[in-house]
């Protein structure tokens, strides 16, 4: 994929990859916050307020297991057989490296297919931080939702792979933090763990894990 010397492919594996150099606090944690973002903390939490604790159960649980067994099994190998397969940078890369193609044919579904669910993805995660900053603190939505955009592209094109994980570390930490907190302080202004059980179990099938509830 990218044919250079072998110092503007360094260059391009730093900018890309990190120079493959990535911690495992790091690594894990942006790789997670890239993963969950948004969603974790309204989409999840508004589901199961929604309907339920089956919708929002099977979802984590499902979730969990996908990603322990990536982790597990998966990273480790495409890590390894990306450096075998011509060093490898992107995933398209590493298919059409790993099966010797001439035509790029792989390389170029490989990327459509990225292109199109990573802009859904992405435009998502613009959605979530428009309404975000217009909830709490009633600003513009479109605005924001530039705003966050352009400060993504921003730090994403200045500092690539590398500046693009520490960001999403530092996120994990807000998010976990915030999670905690909200947690906590809902509880305490509920009148304790005993009274938001009650309430969740005067709603019928609310804990239950085969049906939908409707509070």
């Amino acid at each position: 994929m990218f044919i250079f010397t072998n110092g503007r492919k360094k260059n391009a594996e730093n900018y890309f990859l990190g120079g493959r150099s990535l911690g495992p606090w790091v690594a894990a944690m942006s790789a997670e916050a890239s993963d969950m973002s948004g969603w974790l903390l309204m989409g999840l939490p508004g589901l199961a307020y929604l309907s339920g604790l089956a919708d929002a159960f099977w979802t984590a649980a499902g979730l969990a297991i996908g990603t322990y067994v990536n982790w597990r099994i998966v990273a480790k190998k495409l890590r390894n057989y990306s450096q075998v397969a011509g060093n490898s940078i992107t995933v398209p890369d590493f298919f059409s490296n790993r099966y010797k193609e001439k035509t790029k044919i792989i390389l170029g579904i490989a990327s459509v297919f990225i292109l199109i669910f990573f802009t859904v993805y992405a435009s998502s995660c613009f959605v979530t931080c428009g309404k975000l900053f217009t909830t709490l603190f009633g600003f513009d939505y479109h605005i924001m939702l530039i705003v966050s955009a352009l400060f993504v592209v921003a730090y994403t094109l200045i500092g690539g792979f590398l500046a693009e994980s520490v960001s999403d570390f530092m996120q994990a930490i807000v998010m976990i933090t915030a999670l905690i907190l909200v947690i906590v302080t809902g509880i305490i202004n509920a009148g304790g763990i005993g009274a938001v059980i009650n309430n969740a179990m005067s709603i019928p099938g609310y804990f239950s894990i085969t049906s939908t509830a409707t509070p």
